[in-house]
């Protein structure tokens, strides 16, 4: 008689106790500190993603905020009340019955106005303060004016420092700035508009770019000029990307806000 066949144990289940009979790798030492690694590197990019982007954001929307709440007291302010500005000689340029008002040397850390970039959208808005210290300005998201640089409307070059990333990012969009734009500086006294003509690489041993003309050593002043500084690329602490500009005009706080601030860019 023949025997009958034994019953075929199913593919799948050989397969499970194969896997159950089989040892199962020890942790060493170097697995455990790899998994580390990865994990602080997954944690690592996270908070520098929220510090990038979502950091950015919250901190330029408080800026934008404080420099709204400056201007607010400014113009509640009586016009009599405000502090006398200096006012520089006129250039060979300026007509004769044009005076500039000029505010006089500011203490460190001083708010002494606001910037705004209608090319960069009529919210974008940040204070000024007096210094390029990077603990107690920049990276509380201020614009530092660099110390012994004209004062906005003064013969010479105005010249300011900000991030391109990190601590609000005020200068993040300064490389899409088109020639003509305005840039305009906002202070006690009103608003001086000055108009984009160009950008520069330099590395950051390139300080000719804060000269009374910019890059002219030598030269003597006898027009006025505005300078932006910030890193390139964003993350690159060698190089600066430079934007120049030329003044356009001023407008007195009595006169209110100039058509620079909404003409030529839609919001």
């Amino acid at each position: 008689m023949t025997e009958p066949l034994a019953p075929v144990e199913p593919t799948s289940r050989r397969a499970h106790r194969a896997r159950r009979s089989r040892p199962r790798p020890r942790a060493t030492f170097l697995s455990v500190f790899g998994e580390i690694l990865v994990t602080l590197g997954v944690l690592a990019l996270l908070y520098v993603s929220w510090h990038t982007w979502v950091g950015d954001v919250i901190i330029s929307s408080q800026k934008h905020a404080e420099a709204d709440a400056l201007a607010q007291q400014w113009a509640a302010e009586p016009q009599d009340e405000q502090p006398a500005p200096s006012n520089p000689a006129p250039t060979p340029a300026d007509p004769a019955d044009i005076t500039i008002p000029v505010l006089g040397e500011q203490d460190h850390g001083d708010l002494f106005g606001i910037m705004r970039v209608p090319r960069f959208g009529a919210d974008w808005k940040f204070s000024i303060a007096s210094g390029i210290t990077r603990p107690d300005i920049l990276d509380k998201g201020e614009i530092g004016h660099y110390p012994d640089t004209a004062m906005p409307g003064e013969i010479g070059n105005t010249a300011y420092a900000a991030h391109r990333w990190t601590s609000g990012a005020a200068f993040d969009p300064i490389d899409e700035l088109v020639i003509g734009d305005a840039i305009v500086i906002e202070t006690k006294a009103g608003w001086y508009t000055y108009r984009f003509r160009s950008l520069e690489y330099v590395q950051d041993t390139q300080v000719e770019v804060l000269l009374p003309v910019p890059n002219q050593k030598g030269v003597e002043a006898d027009g006025r000029y505005l300078t932006l500084t910030s890193c390139a690329p964003k993350l690159n602490m060698l190089e600066r990307i430079i934007a120049y500009a030329v003044f356009d005009e001023f407008t007195p706080r009595g006169d209110g806000p100039p058509a620079s601030l909404t003409d030529g860019v839609s919001a």
